[in-house]
């Protein structure tokens, strides 16, 4: 059966499954290791900094961990027939569209909530679709633009429903959603042999990137008036 085949491949070495496993963990390292350190030097001493923010930046750098190991392994294959690639774009643009938007909408309102999150998921959503072209690139752009959108609206609808139980609920089904595309992209290309090897840089240059982006906006960026 397939899924067991993909789910020997992530402890396996010989194909980039094996490395996805690898990839979530060395991006979990680098953005705890670089929160830590803003944390010694400045995040300390900001007045309740744990619980008005600790949980929201932990599960968008969780997000960020699971969204960057998809690109990892589409990269890997490179070219992908156009129903997978349209697939490819608008689910990692709609993930990544939709989580920032959640959990910075969280902090920072509706209005800044959709502007991170549509612009981390146009971006990601477009840059992973563009595997088969044109057409995947438009499906991570419409995705991307709709998932900032509406996880920042959901966030602000629940401000004061269970916040944060709906924070995990929402990260546990991303999660489910960018492990069917990981096993989708594995059989679909399961019978080809990967075009490009690269190294963790991409991964942890983009798990710095994000999470810094992420902290700053949470904590000294603008908010709306809902937010003070």
């Amino acid at each position: 059966m397939s899924i067991k085949e993909f789910t020997k491949e992530l402890n396996g070495n010989g194909r980039v499954e094996g490395e996805l496993i690898k990839a979530i963990f060395y991006s979990l390292l680098v953005s705890f290791v670089l929160l830590s350190i803003l944390y010694f030097f400045k995040l300390r001493d900001i007045p309740d900094f744990i619980p008005k923010y600790g949980f929201f930046i932990f599960f968008a750098i969780l997000s960020y961990a699971i969204i960057l190991s998809s690109i990892r392994q589409v990269r890997a294959y490179q070219n992908f027939a156009c129903m997978s690639g349209m697939m490819v774009g608008m689910t990692t643009g709609m993930i990544a569209g939709f989580l920032p938007g959640f959990f910075v909408g969280s902090t920072n309102g509706m209005f800044w909530g959709s502007i991170v999150g549509m612009g981390i998921g146009i971006s990601i959503g477009a840059w992973n679709g563009k595997c088969c072209g044109i057409m995947g690139v438009m499906e991570g752009l419409m995705a991307g633009f709709m998932g900032g959108i509406m996880g920042a609206m959901t966030a602000v609808m629940m401000l004061n429903d269970n916040l944060k139980v709906a924070g995990v609920i929402l990260f546990l089904i991303s999660a489910v959603i960018v492990f069917s595309l990981n096993f989708m992209v594995y059989k679909e290309m399961k019978e080809r042999e990967r075009e490009k090897k690269e190294d963790y840089t991409t991964i942890l240059f983009l798990s710095i990137v994000l999470t810094s982006l992420t902290i700053w906006f949470m904590v000294f960026g603008p908010r709306s008036a809902l937010f003070g």
